[in-house]
């Protein structure tokens, strides 16, 4: 059994099943596509048992399937053309999403159903934060929790990858995500940031550098030590940060004009202009459409395994799906001289 489920059968097996829906998605249409592949080959053909099956499955490395995943959005990302980036810049979109899994005791154990529901009616519900390329719609990295809880929501997650954030990216997020300390430990990695700015924090623009019509330099001083950071990080904290702080309006015909602040580490007024950074925070939008893929092209809403570990497999398995599409799609975007997202991942 071993040998006929080897990991490389595994992998792409598994892949099979994520990509496709319905009845197509079980594990017994795995089994059947394994017995084809193997008579093709001529080699030993496996019994029809799904058991057999199943806990080869179970064998597969989580951590090989993450390392994986990100392996292959980062080939992509190095062979990204120039003219795909933010004027140089390897801009990450950053946001998060939720997904229920099935009803069994280990999963609502590990990631409970929401509060509001009553016990034997909800289901387990996880939530992930994803950080996503603008040039190549690779998923870079992600980081899954449960929905509620201490330190389970989307900034928190963050955290626990923004190594995957490298020197020189431009990390691009919305206003959950925009804090003092996130744009610190960003800045202490040499990451430029550009963020909505939280609903609780007072903008005013006749204080500050003004360098424009609703444009000045800002400084915001660092608070009180948060209880998730110790006190080592919160001494390498700066006291102060600089920042860009924009006001621009969205007009869309049809619906009602849209006013965003936006704050950014981007100073350099001439090389960035106002207009450059209201374009760039406009292309957080992909991020939503990225998430929406995966959840529902390839769905990612419900995942179909029982138990926590396999539900983890799951869900890096079918990222890793999305970056082998996405790796497809900016090769022809390549060949064609387009940008990738001109490609319908569809």
């Amino acid at each position: 059994v071993g040998a006929i489920y080897s990991t490389a059968v595994m992998v792409w097996s598994f892949l099979g099943q994520v990509l496709r829906d319905g009845k197509e998605a079980s594990c017994r249409s795995a089994v059947a596509r394994v017995v084809a592949h193997c008579q093709l080959r001529e080699t030993a053909v496996p019994t029809a048992d799904t058991g057999d099956y199943c806990r080869a499955r179970a064998k597969l490395s989580e951590a090989a399937l993450h390392d994986l995943t990100r392996e292959v959005a980062g080939e992509t990302q190095q062979r990204a053309d120039p003219s795909w980036l933010f004027k140089g810049l390897h801009a990450k979109l950053i946001d998060g999403f939720t997904f229920t899994m099935p009803d069994t005791v280990n999963n609502q154990k590990l990631y409970p159903q929401a509060k509001t529901q009553k016990p034997g009616v909800g289901l387990p519900i996880a939530r992930v934060t994803t950080i996503v390329s603008l040039a190549t719609a690779c998923l870079i990295d992600a980081a899954i929790g449960p929905y509620k809880g201490k330190e389970t929501g989307e900034p928190a997650l963050l955290r626990s990858i923004l190594g995957s954030l490298l020197p020189g990216d431009l990390a691009v997020a919305d206003r959950c995500y925009c804090s003092f300390m996130m744009i610190a430990l960003l800045c202490g990695q040499q990451t430029h940031v550009c963020a909505r700015m939280h609903h609780l924090r007072h903008t005013d623009f006749r204080r500050g550098r003004r360098l424009g019509k609703y444009d000045h330099l800002i400084v915001w001083t660092r608070p009180q030590r948060p209880k998730w950071m110790d006190e080592a990080v919160y001494a390498t904290i700066p006291p102060t940060l600089t920042l860009r702080e924009i006001r621009f309006h969205v007009v869309e015909k049809g619906r009602r004009t849209k006013t965003l602040t936006v704050v950014t580490t981007l100073t350099d007024a001439e090389k960035f202009t106002k207009e450059d950074i209201a374009l760039l925070y406009g292309f957080r939008w992909n991020v939503e459409l990225d998430i929406r893929s995966i959840k529902q092209s390839l769905n990612l809403g419900h995942v179909r395994c029982k138990s926590p570990e396999m539900v983890r497999r799951e869900l890096w398995t079918t990222f890793l799906g999305y970056n082998l599409i996405r790796t497809t799609a900016a090769g022809a975007a390549l060949l064609f001289d387009k940008q990738p997202r001109q490609l319908s991942f569809t």
